[in-house]
């Protein structure tokens, strides 16, 4: 049986614009459909904060993949291990642009997101996978 992991990531965009988000948006979706991968994507042009998970193999190279993207700066790892089950199963990449309860952008380029600790971050995505799940009732 395949391990299901999980990885929170932070990141600054690189030549942010919509454009360039639809891009990273179909490719992520096509890429994660086919490689088995979930999570959810929250951003801005100050960030990119993004959850996947799937099996280990196929998460790990999607982070490799990451990691070597110029679009993505100061890749911050925040969580990466097992899960025992997956917060955004229904989505290949759902998107959220940052909600109010996200950091301001004076504390994003003061370095909020590398200040915050493991359990903050995932906070913010347990409340995306909850507001979620109401949404779809």
């Amino acid at each position: 049986m395949t391990m299901l992991v999980r990885f929170i990531y932070s990141s600054q965009p690189f030549a942010f614009d919509e454009a360039t988000l639809g891009n990273l948006l179909v490719k992520a979706r096509k890429n994660n459909a086919r490689d088995g991968i979930t999570g959810a994507l929250i951003c801005r042009r100050d960030i990119y904060l993004q959850l996947l998970e799937g099996p280990e193999t196929a998460v790990a190279a999607t982070m490799s993949r990451i990691r070597a993207d110029d679009r993505h700066l100061n890749v911050t790892i925040y969580r990466s291990g097992a899960a025992d089950r997956r917060l955004f199963g229904d989505w290949a990449m759902l998107h959220d642009p940052a909600l109010a309860w996200m950091w301001p952008e004076p504390e994003i380029e003061e370095g909020a997101p590398i200040h915050a600790d493991a359990a903050e971050i995932a906070r913010v995505f347990d409340k995306l996978a909850e507001a979620t799940m109401a949404g779809s009732d």
